[in-house]
C-alpha cells in the first residue's frame, strides 16, 4: 500500500489512526479493536468485513509499534 495512502485512512468507526500490518494484509484500529482486510492492495473499510481483534492481539499490535 502508498504511504501517502495510509497517512490519510482513518478508522470508520471512531476516526482513530490505524496501523498497517504488511504480513498479515490488514489494517489495525487499536482502539475499536479491528482488523480491516487488504485485498488486491485496497483496503475494504466496512465494519461488516472488518475482524474482531482480542486484547492479546492489540497489545501484539502496540509491542510492535513502540
Amino acid at each position: 500500500m502508498e504511504s501517502r495512502l495510509l497517512e490519510i485512512l482513518v478508522c470508520p468507526l471512531c476516526k482513530g489512526p490505524l496501523d498497517y500490518l504488511r504480513d498479515e494484509q490488514e489494517l489495525v484500529c487499536k482502539g475499536d479493536r479491528l482488523a480491516f482486510p487488504v485485498r488486491d492492495g485496497i483496503p475494504v473499510m466496512l465494519e461488516d468485513e472488518a475482524r474482531v481483534m482480542s486484547a492479546e492481539e492489540v497489545e501484539a499490535v502496540r509491542k510492535r509499534r513502540a
